[in-house]
């Protein structure tokens, strides 16, 4: 069976994720210069599997396969066999039966695409499962804060809001803390896990303290298809306490960034000012670097190079 997946950034060095980072840069700078595409991998096939709804992840994915000159097939759980009742175990290693160069899958259950790979006699790339990793999301955050500071080493970054629903909240901790940054997490007790998949992370309950001295604010919507009713007293309350305004955004640092995974819920986790704020907000910068990160850990799995 294979071995050179990406199912979490739990399973990278700091070398390995740096070795993703520059090349990333690199395939950011071509996009950046212009129409940018490439033969790299003309002939591959990439499967991409979304078991849950997806805008940027899923397009991202295409567009960095398309680039690399790679032919995309979108498989569709809802008009496959699955609806049958065939086991998803029949289904995978259906389609690997047919050869696919590599898979790309988002599923809403805990570990799923780890369970796809030992089927698999390609790269199986995480796409997001359930609450516990989104890899290639962290990898695309980090990029975007390196392009803005020059660094991880030393920034200091907060993630804010539902961390203990969020699969970004706990790839974002694994990588900032493997690559040297402080990582502050903030949110209402009833918001944060029991325990956080990195050493040295600090919590904190209140936005005054926890942004002070940031150079990043990362905000994240709050889950509630995968929280229990109640967990939140209300959307007006959450934005009170813990939406990102002007006004709490001057307890991090003057020069601090904003960033968003999204889909962002605007005037709950964060004043749409601030988003929109063409100095401070790298939201869309984020956007736009999913296609050459996702360009880089296609090119390095597929190649044998990571």
């Amino acid at each position: 069976m294979n071995t050179h997946n990406l199912i979490g950034i739990e399973d990278l060095s700091a070398s390995e994720i740096n070795k993703i980072l520059n090349l990333a840069d690199t395939y950011a700078n071509k996009l950046k210069s212009g129409n940018f595409k490439s033969d790299r991998l003309k002939g591959k096939v990439i499967f991409t599997l979304f078991f849950e709804d997806s805008t940027r992840t899923r397009t991202s994915f295409e567009l960095a396969a398309k680039r690399l000159g790679a032919d995309v097939v979108d498989w569709a759980p809802e008009r496959s066999s699955l609806s049958k009742g065939e086991t998803l175990s029949d289904t995978i290693m259906t389609l690997n039966a047919m050869g696919p160069d590599a898979i790309v899958v988002r599923h809403k259950e805990y570990n799923a695409p780890r369970f796809i790979a030992g089927l698999a006699d390609c790269p199986v790339i995480n796409a997001g499962d359930s609450y516990r990793e989104h890899p290639t999301q962290a990898l695309l955050d980090a990029l975007t804060m390196r392009r803005r500071f020059g660094k991880i080493a030393g920034l200091r970054v907060a993630i804010c809001g539902d961390i203990a629903h969020s699969r970004v909240a706990n790839s974002n901790m694994i990588l900032l803390s493997k690559l040297g940054a402080e990582v502050h997490v903030i949110a209402p007790a009833a918001l944060k896990p029991e325990k956080f998949p990195a050493p040295g992370v600090k919590a904190f309950d209140s936005m005054k303290e926890g942004l002070a001295g940031c150079d990043v604010v990362m905000m994240l919507r709050n889950q509630k298809e995968r929280m229990a009713s109640g967990l939140v007293e209300s959307d007006d309350a959450f934005f009170r306490d813990y939406g990102l305004t002007y006004e709490k955004l001057a307890f991090a640092k003057p020069s601090a960034a904003v960033m968003h995974p999204g889909p962002m819920n605007r005037g709950v986790e964060i004043d749409g000012d601030v988003a929109d704020d063409k100095e401070r907000s790298l939201i869309l910068e984020q956007v736009r670097n999913g296609v050459p990160t996702r360009m880089a850990v296609m090119d390095l799995l597929l190649k044998g190079k990571l």
